[in-house]
């Protein structure tokens, strides 16, 4: 699975300022929906429902909301890079800084865990986590996101 399938140049979002978890959401719903061609209420609704289940807030800054939404026809993704750190209830109790947020097909089964596996194989890396928390615009956030070196994680 090449991240190009479900991450384009529009898809990252540097220093996004947000009060809190909810806050950031919010901001990651209305910036993702258009990619994907749905109500921003509908992906806030999902990400938000699965935020529930368990946070998503995986440590070491890193946090990946993901949600299956039955009308989309493929997978969609977002990067964004929070200034400041926002408390998202991680496992480590540390603020996150890196988000990647993912929507799928509700059919999308095996692809869906392949994407999951991909941002949660990249973004364990402290390597490519510091190129992304360095990266001085969004060009050269997606060439790291789309580099030899993070396709080797798919």
């Amino acid at each position: 699975m090449d991240v190009r399938d479900f991450l384009s140049p529009d898809s990252i979002v540097l220093d996004l300022a947000s009060a809190n978890k909810k806050q950031v959401l919010q901001a990651l719903s209305q910036r993702i929906a258009p990619l994907a061609r749905l109500d921003e209420r509908i992906v806030f609704d999902v990400i938000l429902e699965r935020e529930r289940l368990g946070t998503t807030g995986i440590g070491k800054g890193i946090a990946i909301p993901h949600g299956k939404i039955a009308s989309l026809e493929r997978i969609h993704g977002l990067f964004a890079r929070l200034k400041p750190p926002v408390d998202f209830e991680a496992l480590d109790g540390e603020p996150v800084d890196l988000v990647f947020v993912l929507l799928a097909p509700a059919a999308a089964g095996a692809d869906h865990l392949k994407a999951l596996a991909w941002v949660s194989k990249l973004l364990r890396d402290p390597v490519e986590c510091e190129k992304l928390r360095k990266a001085p615009d969004a060009k050269r956030v997606f060439a790291i996101l789309t580099s030899e070196a993070a396709n080797r994680a798919a």
